[in-house]
């Protein structure tokens, strides 16, 4: 029997300091609400009404940013790291044509610091306003014995809406279409184990270190935010000019392009029509890691694969430059006879 009173403090998990987290998480998280948006935040569950469609459907996806968490806590910068999560669920929505409508949040940490889960929920925010779409609610879990101190995770939740009959299925995609590429911005949120492994381990860089290839610091190239491109998705489909998208995330061209593809059809992509970031050129001479292992790891420099008619090229790209989106034609989508569905020629 314990011969003193124990409370929940004495076993690591601090309630005021949750108060003191979740005050300040009401005040970023309001700042994002829209119309539908219907409790508010510390509800028991947050209720949303969707907007007046015909026939509505609703496209959820969750997601994280993997060991991207590991150079945020190193670095001492955390107000970006959510931005990165809500673009990257974003873009899994909005391949398949759903507008993004809300998100939810989870953050859990070994011991919170309200500092730092408030500097997250702002960066969730932010990407979040950006995006038109309301963060109601979420998770802050404070479970010491799980998390060492210091570190935390994050996960996101977001469901989008879009008319039955506007909902992008690849359906229509046929050979002879034309790929359009759009430039990432780094490495986003996939291939971070083993950048980090070549980076801090082979090659032997600090957090700190200025790169000289890149001329920034290690922090500050692998902190780049994700992109969204949900402007350049809504711009083609509203001109009627987009038949697909894939968000090339894990897997890179390769295993992401695919999964757009009707059956007996393949995508042929030009090695070089594109300018591949200093980041990949750098990371694959530090690994010398094999083409097709590069390739599937990393997303090259190409965030976005848009699928258009060949007929329909330049219209499609005069639409993204209106937005200033620099689009770059990588290849076309052929007939596949057998082997590799993605093939890459110089």
């Amino acid at each position: 029997m314990a011969q003193s009173p124990v409370r929940y403090t004495d076993a690591g998990v601090n309630i005021d300091e949750a108060d003191r987290a979740v005050k300040q998480i009401r005040q970023y998280a309001r700042a994002t609400f829209t119309p539908g948006v219907l409790t508010d935040i510390g509800s028991f569950g947050g209720g949303f009404a969707l907007p007046k469609m015909r026939q509505p459907v609703l496209v959820s996806s969750a997601d994280g940013v993997g060991t991207k968490l590991k150079v945020a806590i190193e670095a001492q910068k955390h107000d970006t790291i959510g931005e990165c999560l809500v673009n990257h669920c974003v873009n899994d929505i909005m391949v398949q044509g759903a507008r993004p409508q809300f998100f939810l949040d989870y953050f859990a940490c070994g011991k919170l610091d309200h500092r730092v889960a408030a500097q997250v929920i702002k960066g969730l925010a932010r990407g979040c306003k950006a995006n038109g779409c309301a963060l109601i609610g979420g998770e802050t879990a404070e479970m010491p014995g799980l998390y060492a101190d210091g570190d935390y995770d994050l996960a996101g939740f977001i469901v989008g809406a879009v008319e039955r009959k506007k909902m992008l299925t690849g359906a229509s995609i046929k050979a002879g279409d034309v790929l359009l590429g759009l430039p990432s911005s780094g490495l986003h949120t996939n291939g971070y184990s083993l950048a980090r492994k070549l980076l801090f381990e082979v090659a032997g860089y600090k957090i700190d270190s200025v790169i000289p290839e890149l001329k920034r610091t290690a922090a500050d190239e692998l902190l780049r935010v994700h992109l969204s491109y949900l402007k350049p998705i809504v711009t083609l489909m509203e001109a009627g000019l987009l038949k697909g998208a894939a968000h090339i995330t894990g897997g890179g061209i390769t295993d992401n392009t695919p999964r757009i593809l009707p059956a007996g059809l393949g995508v042929e992509v030009q090695v070089g029509s594109w300018p591949v970031l200093p980041i990949f050129e750098l990371l694959r001479q530090i690994g010398q890691t094999p083409d097709d292992d590069w390739r599937r790891t990393f997303n090259c420099g190409i965030g976005m694969i848009l699928v258009v008619g060949a007929k329909q090229k330049e219209a499609a790209v005069a639409a993204l430059k209106t937005l200033r989106q620099r689009s770059y034609e990588i290849g076309a989508v052929v007939k596949h006879s057998g082997g590799d569905r993605v093939k890459y020629s110089a």
